[in-house]
């Protein structure tokens, strides 16, 4: 059985061939070697597939060399019965034929059901001429493809069309066709996207073309498109593969192909669910043709396929004989609904224009040829296919093209725009297109970039130049190249450009460069170990489709690291991470593994990628291509940290930090120079000009924040500052601004902007990567891998990258325009202008400053009603300085299904589709779409002056909003005002007139100011020239138009007719109070329009209203060290709390305030700071060493100084000195003795020298006064003592004592010089009439206490009043008065006995009794006696009667004869409390400084030692100096330097011998001295004498032993050195 399996599988081999549709076609003269095909899928390098099922459709591709058996129409194995199965990825199989020739035009003859030997043949039924049924489903089971019948399918040159078959038996010939029927409405139910516009259904034309809309009625050769005068005359929307009059021709019996001719169409909708044999052989023919045939299209799997086949077509109006002159081609397109591609056949053509063209009749020739490009119609875009299209070289279209091999086959991407997929070789210029894929790269290189455009022959040289890199390329086969993508050191768009051989470079493109943090990530790490700092392993995957479609291959990972050493950047291999390694997706690193590693020239790369490429790349022509994945840039720590832990210790991130720290310093500030962040989000988001999202942490993009955790949304400045530097701001759940002052995931500005800076390669300026090495590594070493609070990441924090506050910050000025157009100036004015052209918006035409905003306003689409007489907003264009212009124009209404905007940079379209490409830089400008937006319905513009451009489209309307920095203040023209803040100079001309303002008269705007910015082709003083980019001949001539009158009205129930009541109140319901909302629909009766112009009013005005509330901020209130705040805010009213961590104590206040002036309260203790237990208690000694210091230094210089006066200068000058017994006694020390005496501190007084004699207490009576009784004045009684008496002579010095000359012991003074004695109060009031007392006359008192009283004691009375009562003594002499406190002689006003006016008794006075007790009510102590007075407003005496309305008059003295006396109680309390609180600190005091003044003593000993010891040598050293030297002596002088000679008779300005000198020693007579031989070892002689020199002997002085002769030295013995004593001066 297995032999004739065996048989049967070699006879099914060999009869298997290559089949076509009907008739052979033979011609062998036009086969064609191709070089060996690249397997395009190991090549190209696209984005990776969007998801796994669009990878692998549902067929099963079986190998070459399986042996298969036909059972149930399914192919299966021969050793096994296979049941259906997985289907397998087709990109495993290769689909080159082995020997690379295919026969482009080999149409075999049909199969028959039964081949020659009988054997049955499966494929008669799709390859022949009747239509196959689409339900055929192989008996139930679904059709499995094998590679072999894959490559039989494909090596056809046309698709299958049929003629039979189908209901009416015609197949897909459209038999409704002919020529007074040209053309058939075609139904797709699908959409066909085509040219920006999209599609669900079509025209079919006999024609050579397809259309979706109206032609036009005739037209005119040859043909124009764009038509110039739409939409008078209908623009077209088709797509012409040879679009030119045609009617069916005929063909003659021995034609190969008898098929009909005529127009076939066949649709294949679902092909990616069909199961059945066409289907599936369809959709696996469409997709490997397109795959290989156009760069880029990799991942294309298509959904829907149309195949239209024009067979044996003649051209019009030919005579009869002209109908076997015929052309057949045909058109396939296929779509995803997303990218359709067209592919475009063409068998044979042997005519090219018609009759009216210019056509003969005969062969169709001589005349224009016919069309061949594309039309997306309502005058929009148009590509004609050069040079074939209407050209004579319209015949070389059958042997050009060279898609999948075949000459003749050309394809083209048709989506968006018009994309060539196939060489072209006839055409020649200098900037002639090229199609490459990607489109963009990673900055790092290594990019395998596809090219097609020339044609290519297997031995041409090419060259690729990347801006002012060249690289040499490979030619994969005639229709593509590659080349690889070097590295950049810049980002944004740059010139691609390829030349062929020795050729300029004439094929030029735009490559767009992505830096390495926003490029499309292609590795990922799972998790956060590859940040951290000894990770156990890190993980990593990819998508292995990414590199090839050959699972089977092996790859090498790689390590790269960058530094800036030097004024060049530097990328550099580090390591192998891996080789060897299977295209499984993902890999596990283990950093153990490069534990040993010495890495001692890149040990000092602290950050960089991982590369994976091929391990064996592929060699084509000599060059090496392989795919290049590079991951972001990541940390190194995981890779170095055991050899930084060898370098640096254990604590390497500290050091390391502190090495960036050092470094840093050094650098430029650079703060001063980003923007100012806003306070609050909302502002944040609002300000278009200077800020847009962090990619790093946005949130529609990427919310995870990795380095500024807690937060939700952060935004960066849009270009760099002067500097290269740039700004981040990032806001919390709060929408609060994050400030690195509060923690460490705080704002951080930038050294180095991600943008880099101009020129780009050089250190701190390159995109991405200066920014990582100057401001991302050092987070990690400062902060992520230490801990927050530690040195480094504080000054991290707080003093190279901290937040700068909002304080500052100021919203930026807003003007907008909306709807028909309706205008809101800077200054809030509104207004309506409603011209037809192109205007200048904003101009600002500065020294330093300009910027440009022109708008285009073109005519509203037409009502049910007609024409309308409005206008809106088409186009924005803005530049500034020498900045690239950007065009924002809005697409068609039915062009908007993908795009709504289409955006122009330099002159070409650019998308924003792929997440890389969301932010463009150019030059001088920076485009975005935003995040959340995939339709470019939102472009934002934005300027490194802060001036920003918002572009919204929205429901088929545009509007425009301008954002200007404050630094546009009086600056600004044009119809948005100028931003004055005042309304009245808004309407200013470009020659600086100002209009009166009348809101309520459009005309008026219209005519007299609006008008006056018109822009034309032509630079226009004041005004400028049209920046917008022209097509197709559309100058600002053909948009402007002056005669166009629109509706000046502004109700629309002034400029509505009456029967329209509905449309009048439908606009006021519709809008309410909004007159430009109610203008709009009653003028379009949109209610879209009218809709969209409400929202953009109520936008913008909230926008302006949002800006006005400025944000009032108390700035930047610093988290103690060690320490927490209770919240981050920084708004009036929020009251912030400090603590500290455990084991720290916190100093200063506790608690901040932030105040409504903006500003946090001043701390009434101190700032806050937590310090360690031990720090504080440091402190605190600190603080007590200070303030002893401060104490005891004056204290010791005024002791100093009390000495040198008092006892060292006296004695100096044989004075006596001061002595304690020479100073006088005074009052004070009876009365201390006696208090002492009174609490039982009983001495022997009569030793005592303070009693003064009787005769000494006699005083002088006093002057008599008058009886009458004066009554108290309130305003005479204070604190403050009378002024003392004039002295006479011999009376007292005003301390009221008599003989002032003498001393308390009755002597007399010895020194003669009164001196003063201390007063108790200096008030004595002992025999002075009181005021409102009566004339009575007072004994005389004594002045002191006698020497009785003092030894008299009385044993305590028995009375009530003296129980528990101490010692008491008798006070005869003391009068008491009102205060507490007993002064002098003064008696106290609690026992006065004084009585109120009425006569009552004082009620704060105690009872007088008759006897002789103590007073129990109030005893005065020591300290009160001694204590200061109290003021007299003070309500802190319990008798202060001072200054108080209301209290009774002064009272009556006490009766003389009534004995008072007062108690000293023992009691203790406060006053106790601060006596020994004194006598500790004057210890604390004394143990302190008692060792600094030993110390201090002893420093002074030993100064005043040793400059004794320095004066003696000074007098030693003087003594020498003058000693007399021998004149007839020289001696050699030995020293660091050179020898120095010095002889006799050597002068100054004598030069100096070089010679060393030397002394020679030989005996002499004893008698004569010993002569002093010179340098050269010859004695001196003796000078001869000159009478006329005059010689003064020197004179010596000498401080001892001058009387006494010094004796001579001795001569030295014969053979002895000198001996020399003394030193000698060198002078």
């Amino acid at each position: 059985m297995s032999v004739l399996k065996l048989a049967l599988i070699v006879v099914l081999l060999v009869s298997v061939s290559v089949t076509g549709q009907e008739d052979p076609i033979v011609n062998e003269d036009e086969n064609i070697v191709s070089e060996n095909p690249i397997d395009n899928a190991q090549v190209v390098v696209e984005e990776a597939p969007v998801d796994a099922e669009d990878k692998a459709p549902p067929v099963e591709i079986l190998t070459e060399n399986e042996p298969v058996l036909v059972r149930s129409g399914k192919y299966q194995l021969s050793d096994d019965g296979l049941t259906g199965g997985e289907p397998i990825d087709t990109g495993a199989v290769n689909f080159g034929t082995d020997d690379g020739i295919l026969n482009q035009r080999q149409l075999l003859p049909p199969p028959s059901p039964t081949s020659p030997n009988g054997v049955y043949n499966e494929y008669a039924h799709i390859d022949g001429r009747v239509l196959p049924s689409t339900t055929y489903q192989n008996n139930g089971q679904p059709y499995v493809i094998s590679n072999q019948r894959l490559q039989q399918i494909r090596g056809n040159f046309l698709y299958w069309f049929y003629d039979q078959g189908g209901n009416e038996n015609i197949g897909d010939y459209q038999s409704d066709i002919h020529t007074s029927t040209p053309q058939i409405h075609k139904n797709f139910n699908f959409q066909l996207p085509f040219f920006g516009f999209r599609f669900n259904y079509t025209r079919l034309s006999m024609n050579g073309y397809i259309y979706f809309s109206d032609p036009p009625d005739h037209y005119t050769y040859p043909l124009e498109f764009p038509t110039r005068d739409w939409p008078r005359v209908n623009d077209p929307s088709f797509i012409g593969i040879f679009f030119s009059k045609c009617r069916i021709g005929s063909m003659r019996p021995e034609d190969p192909d008898q098929r009909r001719p005529g127009v076939y169409f066949r649709l294949d909708r679902d092909l990616q669910t069909r199961t059945d044999q066409l289907g599936v052989e369809m959709r696996e023919r469409v997709t490997w043709d397109i795959r290989e045939g156009v760069i880029g299209s990799e991942t294309f799997f298509p959904k829907h396929v149309i195949t239209i086949t024009w067979k044996n077509m003649s051209f019009a109006g030919g005579i009869d004989n002209s109908l076997f002159v015929t052309n057949t081609f045909q058109m396939v397109l296929a779509t995803d609904e997303v990218f359709t591609y067209a592919i475009f056949n063409y068998l044979e053509i042997n005519w090219s224009s018609h009759t009216e063209a210019g056509g003969d009749t005969t062969t169709g020739e001589g005349g224009v040829p016919a069309y061949i490009g594309f039309n997306a119609g309502n005058a929009t875009r148009s590509y004609e296919y050069k040079p074939y299209s209407q050209a004579s070289v319209l015949r070389d279209l059958t042997g050009r093209g060279w898609a999948n091999g075949f000459p003749g086959r050309h394809i083209f991407r048709i989506d968006e725009n018009i994309l060539m997929g196939t060489c072209n070789k006839d055409i020649d210029g200098a900037n002639l297109p090229l199609m490459f894929a990607p489109e963009s790269g990673n900055m790092l290189g290594g990019t395998i970039v596809n090219i097609t455009g020339p044609c290519f022959n297997p031995n041409d040289r090419i060259s690729c130049r990347f801006d002012t890199e060249t690289v040499v390329g490979a030619v994969v086969d005639k229709n593509r190249a590659v080349c690889v993508q070097p590295r950049f050191y810049h980002n944004g768009y740059a010139r691609f450009e390829v030349a062929i051989n020795n050729e300029p470079y004439k094929w030029k493109g735009q490559f767009f460069v992505e830096t390495p943090a926003t490029a499309a990530e292609k590795i990922f790490f799972p998790g956060d170990s590859v940040h951290e700092r000894y990770p156990a392993e890190v993980k990593i995957t990819w998508d292995r489709f990414n590199l090839t479609t050959n699972l089977n291959v092996q790859l090498q990972i790689s390590l790269w690291g960058y530094k800036e050493v030097t004024i060049r950047p530097q990328l550099e291999y580090i390591d192998i991470i891996d080789a060897g390694v299977a295209n499984t997706g993902e890999y596990t690193i283990n950093p153990q593994n490069f534990r040993n590693r010495e890495n001692i020239m890149h040990n000092d790369m602290q950050f960089g990628f991982l590369q994976i490429n091929l391990t064996t790349p592929e060699v084509y022509k000599g060059i090496s291509i392989s795919p290049i994945l590079w991951s972001r840039p990541i940390p190194l720590g995981w890779y170095f940290a055991p050899q930084w832990e060898k370098l640096h210790g254990i604590r390497w991130p500290q050091t390391m930090c502190n090495n960036w720290l050092r470094t840093d310093r050094f650098l430029k500030n650079f703060a001063s120079q980003v923007w100012v962040c806003p306070c609050t989000l909302e502002h944040a988001l609002l300000d278009k000009g200077r800020f847009m999202p962090d990619v790093n942490c946005d949130r529609d993009l990427n919310p995870t924040c990795r380095y500024h955790w807690g937060g939700i949304h952060c935004v960066r400045s849009g270009s760099p500052s002067a500097e290269g530097s740039g700004q981040q701001c990032c806001y919390d759940k709060n929408q609060m601004l994050m400030l690195s002052y509060d923690q460490m995931w705080g704002s951080h500005p930038q050294r180095s902007h991600d943008f880099g800076f101009t020129p780009y390669n050089e250190a701190n300026k390159v995109p991405s990567l200066s920014n990582w090495f100057h401001d991302m590594i050092p987070f990690y070493q400062c902060c992520l891998w230490q801990e927050e609070q530690a040195v480094g990441c504080e000054t991290y924090r707080f003093e190279r990258r901290p937040s700068q506050d909002c304080v500052a910050y100021q919203s930026p000025g807003v003007a907008g325009i909306f709807g028909d157009p309706h205008i809101i100036t800077f200054d809030d004015l509104q207004y309506t202008f409603n011209g037809k052209g192109e205007y200048v918006l904003v101009r600002v035409d500065h020294a330093q400053l300009k910027l440009d905003v022109q708008g285009r306003f073109e005519q509203v689409a037409r009502n049910i009603y007609g024409p309308v007489n409005a206008t809106h907003i088409t186009a924005i264009v803005a530049a500034s300085n020498n900045s690239v212009p950007i065009e924002v124009r809005l697409r068609p209404e039915h062009a908007q299904w993908r795009y709504r905007l289409d955006v122009f940079a330099n002159n070409k379209r650019i998308f924003f589709d792929r997440p890389a490409l969301r932010v463009q830089y150019f030059r001088g400008v920076t485009v975005y779409q935003p995040m959340y937006k995939i339709d470019q319905s939102e472009i934002v513009i934005m300027f490194p002056s802060g001036a920003g451009v918002e572009v919204v489209e929205n429901r088929g309307f545009m509007s425009c909003r301008v954002y200007l920095p404050w630094t546009f203040m009086n600056q600004t023209r044009g119809l948005f005002g100028n931003w004055s803040l005042n309304v009245n100079d808004d309407f200013t001309r470009p020659d600086g007139t100002v209009v009166p303002t009348d809101l309520n008269n459009f005309q008026s705007a219209h005519r007299d100011f609006a008008s006056y910015w018109q822009l034309s082709d032509r630079e226009v003083r004041d005004v400028g020239v049209a920046l917008f980019t022209r097509e197709y001949g559309r100058t600002a001539a053909y948009f402007n138009d002056n005669n166009f009158i629109p509706n000046f009205i502004r109700e629309p129930r002034d400029f509505l007719p009456i029967n329209r009541t509905h449309d009048i109140n439908k606009a006021v319901e519709l809008c309410q109070d909004s007159y430009q909302c109610r203008y709009d629909y009653g003028m379009t009766l949109n209610r879209q329009m009218a809709e969209f112009t409400k929202n953009s009013l109520s936008a913008i005005t909230n926008i302006k209203e949002q800006n006005a509330r400025r944000v009032i901020s108390c700035g930047i209130l610093e988290t103690p060290r060690f320490g927490r705040k209770s919240n981050f805010f920084f708004t009036p009213g929020t009251r912030v709390k400090f603590e500290c961590n455990q084991n720290f104590i916190i100093i200063g206040d506790k608690r901040r305030i932030c105040e409504d002036n903006g500003r946090w309260n001043l701390p009434d203790h101190g700032y806050t700071e937590c310090l360690r237990n031990q720090e504080y208690s440091q402190r605190a000694l600190f603080l007590t060493w200070g303030i002893i210091v401060a104490i005891i230094l004056p204290l010791a210089l005024l002791i100093c100084m009390s000495y040198f006066w008092c006892w060292y200068k006296p004695r100096s000058e044989g004075k006596q000195g001061f002595r304690f017994e020479d100073i006088p006694r005074s009052k004070s020390a009876s009365r201390l003795n006696l208090r002492s005496n009174s609490m039982g501190n009983i001495t022997d007084t009569a030793k005592s020298s303070t009693l003064r004699s009787q005769d000494s207490d006699v005083k002088e009576p006093l002057p008599s006064t008058s009886s009458k009784e004066t009554p108290l004045i309130k305003g005479n009684i204070t604190r403050a003592a009378p002024l003392p008496p004039p002295v006479r002579d011999g009376d007292s010095s005003g301390l009221g004592y008599a003989d002032s000359t003498r001393s308390d012991s009755g002597r007399s003074d010895k020194s003669g010089s009164s001196k003063k004695r201390r007063a108790y109060d200096k008030t004595y009031r002992t025999n002075e009439p009181l005021p409102g007392a009566p004339d009575v006359d007072f004994p005389e008192k004594l002045w002191d206490l006698s020497e009785e009283d003092l030894l008299s004691l009385t044993s305590p009375s028995e009375t009530e009043s003296a129980q528990g009562s101490t010692l008491t003594r008798p006070a005869k002499d003391i009068e008491y008065i009102s205060r507490p406190r007993q002064t002098g002689r003064h008696a106290l006003a609690s026992d006065s006995g004084y009585s109120t006016k009425d006569g009552s008794d004082d009620p704060y006075s105690p009872k007088y009794t008759g006897q002789y007790s103590p007073i129990a009510s109030y005893s005065p102590t020591y300290s009160d006696i001694y204590s200061p007075p109290l003021s007299p407003t003070s309500g802190n005496s319990p008798r202060n009667t001072f200054n108080n309305p209301g209290l009774p008059e002064p009272p009556k003295s006490a009766p003389i004869d009534k004995i008072k006396t007062f108690t000293l109680p023992p009691k203790k309390g406060k006053s106790e409390y601060s006596a020994r609180t004194l006598g500790a600190t004057w210890g604390i005091i004394s143990a302190v400084m008692l060792p600094i003044v030993i110390v201090l003593i002893c420093i002074g000993w030993r100064f005043l030692k040793r400059r004794k010891r320095e004066e003696k040598e000074e007098e030693d050293f003087l003594r020498v100096k003058t000693r007399p030297i021998d004149p007839d002596e020289s001696t050699r002088i030995n020293s660091d330097d050179d020898s120095i000679p010095y002889k006799k008779g050597m002068v100054e300005d004598s030069p100096e011998p070089t010679d060393s000198v030397k002394a020679i020693d030989s005996p002499l007579p004893s008698a004569d001295p010993p002569p002093n031989p010179n340098t050269f070892g010859i004695p001196y002689t003796e000078p001869a004498y000159d009478p006329n020199l005059t010689y003064q002997a020197p004179q010596f002085t000498y401080e001892e032993n001058l009387d006494q002769p010094q004796p001579p030295p001795p001569p030295p013995e014969p053979g002895q050195s000198r001996q020399w004593r003394g030193e000698t001066e060198i002078n």
